[in-house]
């Protein structure tokens, strides 16, 4: 590998410095540069990554754009579901093909990417969004690494620094659950319950009994409820396309106990329930998956309002009552609770393995991450008073 100036001149009069080298393939290259300490820095960064065997030359390189499309394909091959793979298109059309569209893979750098991410708080992007579209950006880096057309991955260089850092700022961010403001508390809880009615009660009662996301509400057919046994088996759910699937992990196929009033609700239901070729336990009119859409707005809200559950808020731009909690997931938030809280405070007193079972976490972590904060401690004044008798006896 050798650095030299050029003996002809450009148009204006200047001498640019060449790099020559071979690359792990053996063949010639030469690289071009204005000045020659950027000519020694990547004659130094290429000789240790063709004797690596990972260097990749601009010009077998690709367009992040390009890269974009056959990430898509990658992701579409390995039979990745429609709801995953469309955010990732729009990512690509709405964000990195105008702005980093034309770049190659090869010169991505840690600096370009966090040019990028400036670009993307200027057009007014949360910072959470701004994460998943950099995200996107380091997914389709990666499956470009796999076709040997990048020698590295920039993004998750950075966010390898970064990861504990950003966890814990959103952390921070997003606070502890609070019953009555996430969480709804036992009386609403009760109140909500009695405020059920019509082909809206079965669905919700088990959503608040039995914790499943909107999701697996949604797939859940008869052959997974044995009534006689009183269990419930999560083993499918329906997307947003109202494509029928796995649940949304290994551990989101499991068993949850029925309480007997939710039995025999569902006994009844089973005899009005709308016919479906699905076999489905909730289906629309027509037995199809109903809509989340449906769900919030005809179901949960107006149950909300009826049993009083409300604050004040706004609707069509003028105050107005509004249901205090208008999404599905307090529903399972408020079940978390339920299966954390003490007998003798109205809940089942279970371990943090056993929330995590039925609530369908992957891992551990995520159950105490998510409600740690809820499970009953030990009485910690009268344990400090024991303390400090013990320090000063």
């Amino acid at each position: 590998m050798s650095v030299r100036k050029r003996p002809t001149p450009r148009k204006d009069g200047t001498f640019p410095w060449v790099v020559d080298y071979v690359d792990v393939a053996g063949k010639r290259r030469l690289k071009t540069f204005d000045k020659k300490k950027d000519a020694d820095a990547f004659a130094a960064r290429s000789s240790v990554e063709v004797s690596d065997g990972v260097h990749v030359a601009d010009s077998a390189s690709i367009t992040i754009e390009e890269a974009g499309k056959n990430w898509i394909a990658t992701c579409k091959a390995n039979g990745l579901e429609r709801t995953s793979i469309e955010p990732y298109e729009t990512h690509l059309k709405l964000h990195i093909v105008p702005l980093i569209g034309k770049a190659l893979v090869s010169r991505m750098s840690v600096p370009s990417i966090r040019d990028f991410e400036d670009k993307l708080r200027a057009k007014g992007l949360s910072q959470a969004m701004i994460r998943r579209v950099v995200g996107s950006v380091g997914a389709l880096i990666g499956d470009a690494q796999e076709r040997g057309q990048a020698m590295h991955n920039p993004v998750r260089e950075m966010r390898g620094r970064r990861k504990g850092k950003e966890r814990r700022l959103e952390q921070r961010h997003k606070g502890k659950l609070k019953v009555g403001v996430d969480i709804p508390t036992r009386d609403e809880a009760k109140a909500f319950l009695g405020a059920l009615q019509g082909r809206w009660r079965p669905l919700l009662m088990t959503a608040l009994f039995c914790g499943l996301r909107s999701s697996e509400l949604r797939g859940l057919a008869w052959a997974d409820i044995d009534l006689e046994r009183r269990e419930l088996h999560v083993r499918q759910r329906a997307d947003r396309f109202n494509d029928i699937g796995s649940p949304k992990s290994a551990a989101g196929d499991r068993t949850v106990p029925i309480p007997a009033m939710l039995a025999n609700t569902l006994k009844e239901w089973k005899l009005a329930c709308p016919k479906s070729e699905l076999g489905l336990a909730f289906p629309n009119g027509t037995g199809k998956p109903e809509a989340h859409a449906n769900i919030i707005n005809r179901g949960l809200v107006p149950a909300m309002i009826a049993a009083g559950v409300t604050v004040e808020g706004m609707k069509r731009g003028k105050p107005a009552v509004v249901a205090r909690y208008s999404g599905l997931h307090s529903l399972r938030h408020w079940f978390a609770s339920w299966c954390i809280n003490p007998v003798s405070r109205g809940g089942m007193g279970l371990s943090p393995q056993e929330v995590q079972d039925r609530v369908g976490h992957s891992s551990i972590s995520t159950t105490l991450d998510v409600y740690g904060h809820l499970f009953p401690v030990d009485d910690t004044t009268a344990a400090v008073d024991a303390a400090e008798r013990s320090l000063l006896s």
